[in-house]
């Protein structure tokens, strides 16, 4: 992270803080203004892990009424992003333990180490996927199958990362994981969708383009 970037951290950080010792002071109409910002990525989170917008809109205000009930609770020592989202994934985990069982292999003892982000080595990226290709109702429906079809722990951190573009240290703090373990559930993740994206996608990669690695 450079400089610039935690100082620009540093300063919303105290301005949420400002304004949530504002709402807690009794200007609560200003709780609105706290979570605007991070509305679209509670909806995502919750969406990906319950595949069911009726459902996600319900999970995620819940997770808001959970919020603006218990900000006392909220100590400052994170970035309420942080706070908040953990609140959400809490509640969508609890939905999901109401209708089934999650049996994944935890990975949180890693024996390998993990310097910087990964990505597969055939799909460079699947976010570099042209946005001509992704205007295709095929290929949005085929994308959104893919990351439903992901174990829990690697559609959390695939949605923080890759599609809403939190920090490593913010996704491992909001997970309760280090940041090793977000990358290398990341890189998981990353090869997953490469796997899944892939007989569907080389159909549409240009010639020669190389957008889809050594398959174009």
């Amino acid at each position: 992270m450079t400089q610039e970037e935690i100082i620009r951290k540093a300063e919303e950080k105290a301005g949420e803080d400002a304004l949530i010792a504002r709402i807690l002071a009794g200007e609560r109409d200003l709780f609105h203004e706290l979570i605007r910002p991070y509305e679209r990525i509670l909806y995502s989170m919750v969406f990906s892990m319950l595949g069911n917008e009726a459902d996600a809109e319900d999970a995620a205000q819940t997770a808001v009424i959970q919020a603006y009930m218990n900000l006392e609770k909220y100590r400052g020592e994170s970035r309420f992003s942080t706070w908040l989202i953990t609140i959400a994934l809490n509640e969508g985990r609890s939905r999901l333990r109401k209708v089934k069982s999650l049996r994944e292999d935890s990975i949180d003892a890693i024996g390998e180490e993990a310097d910087g982000d990964y990505t597969p080595a055939l799909l460079t990226d699947w976010r570099e996927i042209p946005s001509e290709v992704l205007e295709r109702k095929e290929v949005r429906e085929h994308l959104q199958k893919a990351i439903e079809r992901l174990p829990l722990i690697y559609r959390e951190v695939l949605v923080m990362r890759d599609m809403e573009g939190l920090d490593m240290e913010e996704t491992a703090r909001s997970l309760c994981v280090t940041t090793t373990v977000v990358k290398v559930r990341l890189h998981r993740a990353r090869r997953m969708m490469q796997r899944g994206l892939a007989p569907l996608l080389k159909r549409y990669a240009p010639k020669g383009k190389g957008w889809l690695g050594g398959w174009s």
